[in-house]
């Protein structure tokens, strides 16, 4: 899962994303409100953090223009300004939790658990599709009832195609979405290649009722088989 951190304070920031990291997300970060722009503009994220007090301008602006694109999903406001006002807009304008600072880093990933929890699986704790589950916070997956062991990339790839059945998924946005920022430096998608090559062996394997079916010339498609 992919989040962006969107931060001036490049201590803080830097805290955040070694903790997220450490709980297996790809994090992406931006210090300033244009850099955040550009990123949100570009590309896609599972969860953004938000700060409202930026250098070069106001995080509540970045979501009223956040809420024209439609980009609001999954957003949570990281402030140290805790007045009700300022919750009651950024809510308002599509926010989906309002965190003060200072705050404890559990309770931040707490948040995030439950805004992707709820936003994306209908309050469930797990995602799955056919005879396949997967559970984001634990990182286990089951296959026909049996608890089966992945690596962390293959077990990314599976989440995020089981969060979009039957959707086609090009190389770009498998690259960008699992490797995050780092996937810009290399030449072709080889590595992509090779993930979802392992990861088809093991779900033929274990008896899995779904394939990641390949579209030529487009990408790919998780469909039950």
């Amino acid at each position: 899962m992919k989040i962006l951190i969107i931060e001036d304070d490049l201590s803080l920031q830097e805290i955040m994303r070694r903790t997220l990291e450490q709980e297996r997300y790809v994090v992406e970060v931006a210090g300033d409100y244009h850099t955040g722009l550009i990123k949100l503009t570009d590309y896609e994220y599972d969860c953004v953090l938000l700060d409202i007090n930026l250098p070069d301008g106001n995080g509540l602006d970045l979501l009223r223009q956040l809420k024209a694109m439609r980009k609001t999903g999954n957003l949570i406001i990281v402030s140290a300004r805790d007045s009700i006002d300022d919750k009651v807009e950024g809510l308002d304008l599509g926010a989906d939790d309002y965190l003060a600072k200072p705050f404890h880093l559990a309770e931040l990933l707490s948040r995030i658990r439950s805004v992707m929890r709820r936003n994306n699986r209908n309050g469930a704790q797990w995602v799955e599709y056919g005879n396949v589950r997967v559970d984001p916070h634990t990182f286990d997956t089951w296959v026909e009832g049996a608890k089966r062991e992945l690596s962390r990339k293959e077990f990314d790839l599976l989440l995020y195609f089981l969060q979009r059945p039957q959707h086609l998924v090009s190389k770009s946005m498998l690259a960008e979405a699992i490797w995050g920022d780092h996937f810009d430096d290399v030449d072709n998608y080889d590595f992509v290649y090779a993930q979802i090559k392992n990861l088809r062996k093991r779900l033929t394997a274990w008896g899995a009722n779904v394939e990641i079916a390949s579209v030529y010339g487009m990408g790919y498609k998780l469909m039950l088989v």
